[in-house]
């Protein structure tokens, strides 16, 4: 089955469209898309992962066309980060 992976670090984003085994699971598919090599600052034990913005666990087995999303953590406190001025 076709499912994607996403992943945005602080200077790149890639989502990816793979094919996968009927029943695998969030961290089998997170594995089978090299996002894990070719980006070592994931490390699955902190990493939440989801699935179209809803966190889900790393054994959560996967439909059809749904995109696993590798967030990363926040870089900045947002309450002591000034403002920004929004066009």
């Amino acid at each position: 089955m076709r499912i994607g992976v996403a992943y945005a670090s602080k200077d790149q984003r890639v989502w990816l469209r793979i094919e996968v085994p009927e029943e695998t699971t969030v961290g089998e598919a997170i594995a089978r898309s090299g996002m894990l090599e070719r980006f070592p600052e994931i490390d699955l034990e902190v990493n939440r992962v989801g699935i179209f913005g809803r966190f889900v666990t790393l054994e959560r087995t996967l439909a059809p066309e749904e995109r696993v999303e590798i967030y990363r953590s926040i870089d900045a406190d947002p309450q002591t980060v000034e403002r920004r001025d929004r066009d």
